[in-house]
């Protein structure tokens, strides 16, 4: 077995990434993180160069891989740590480039470490361990201040943590699906005046002949992706100042690469097209991801980036909707906090230290204020 750093996802056979990344989870596919380099949301100019680590037998056949960036700022994380590259600024010493594993401009949890199916679980830990190993030995080669593993699923959180790595805890809010058979079945857990007050907010989207149409994969025309676009970047505009981080090509190679991962929920007014939002899924999963409206209807955001979701989401039997990072307005709408997670090796002891003791600190602050959110979800008191 020998371990190989690639610049480029298209170094490695299409069908073997997936193989081992796997096809349900959406965001390790090859397909995706394709579009993302070819779209040049993903290179040197961008901030986030391609990396990856891959594990291949001495017959190069794929054992296992690990999403990898060079990261020169730290945009489209959501995971902040802007704090600590001021505080290596201050000190005279540089925090970029920093290595992170992570999906870029997706904070979505989800697997980080891909490993053959072939190997049995003590092997996958063995490779993990080894595969940790050499990429701090890479960072270290490169000059990079630190590694950061964004949203892994806990139990590789945990393995990271036993290899060294300072874990941080976050917060988000996802619905979950209690078996219900329709969106009344979900309203049926809430207590009357919340219940009261969401179906009102659902009429008055309807009151403003607002007509709501869920499409779903190559149903998805290239004029509906082009429509969708101008949302995307016009909504970008209002609350970041410029249009946003990816491309109409990366939309639309999508559509043509995965379109069996991809929902869309379609606003109409007077049969124009107003407004959109774009889900991914997998089996068990809804991940509500981007927006978009040319005109501003009362109420429709939450109809068509949360509401539909979850009408969706009981009609196909998903057992989650993730619907993005934070947005303390989706508790009142039955989304629970959920904790996340995130990895953290420094290579300079001294900041290391720390962050470990910074970590130590937020974390009972994170806990309380998950303890207190939940206490606002509008459900009945059992």
């Amino acid at each position: 077995m020998y371990f190989q750093f690639i610049t480029s996802i298209t170094d490695i056979d299409r069908d073997q990434w997936n193989r081992i990344a796997g096809t349900d989870y959406p965001f390790t596919r090859f397909e995706f993180l394709a579009a993302l380099e070819s779209s040049g949301a993903t290179n040197s100019e961008s901030g986030w160069q391609p990396l990856h680590l891959v594990a291949k037998t001495d017959d190069d056949e794929l054992l296992g891989l690990v999403p990898l960036y060079i990261k020169t700022h730290s945009y489209g994380e959501y995971v902040f740590d802007w704090a600590w590259a001021d505080a290596y600024h201050r000190n005279g010493i540089q925090y970029y480039p920093k290595l992170l594993t992570a999906i870029p401009y997706t904070p979505a949890t989800g697997p980080r470490f891909c490993f053959s199916d072939d190997l049995a679980e003590p092997h996958q830990l063995e490779l993990q361990v080894e595969m940790t190993k050499t990429i701090k030995e890479q960072a270290q080669k490169i000059g990079a201040s630190s590694w950061h593993c964004l949203f892994p699923e806990y139990p590789h959180a945990q393995r990271l943590e036993e290899a060294g790595f300072a874990l941080r805890q976050g917060c988000q809010f996802h619905w979950y699906n209690r078996d219900f058979t329709s969106f009344d079945d979900f309203l049926a857990t809430f207590n009357s005046r919340k219940r009261k007050n969401l179906k009102k907010e659902r009429q008055k989207v309807h009151a403003q002949n607002v007509q709501l149409i869920r499409c779903e994969g190559r149903d998805i025309s290239r004029e509906h992706w082009q429509k969708f676009y101008e949302f995307y970047q016009l909504t970008y505009l209002k609350r970041s100042g410029h249009d946003g981080y990816l491309t109409g090509d990366f939309f639309e190679t999508l559509g043509r690469t995965m379109p069996e991962h991809l929902m869309m929920v379609q606003a109409f007014a007077d049969d124009k097209l107003v407004a959109a939002a774009l889900c991914f899924k997998s089996s068990t999963h809804l991940f509500g991801r981007y927006w978009g409206c040319r005109e501003e209807f009362d109420s429709l955001h939450f109809e068509a980036c949360y509401y539909q979701g979850i009408e969706y989401a009981i009609e196909h039997g998903i057992q989650c909707f993730d619907p993005g990072a934070q947005g303390e307005h989706k508790i009142q709408r039955g989304f629970t906090p959920t904790a996340t997670w995130s990895s953290h090796w420094l290579a300079d002891e001294r900041f290391d230290n720390a962050v470990r003791d910074f970590l130590q600190r937020e974390q009972p602050g994170v806990e309380q204020y998950m303890i207190e959110t939940a206490e606002l979800l509008p459900f009945k008191q059992e």
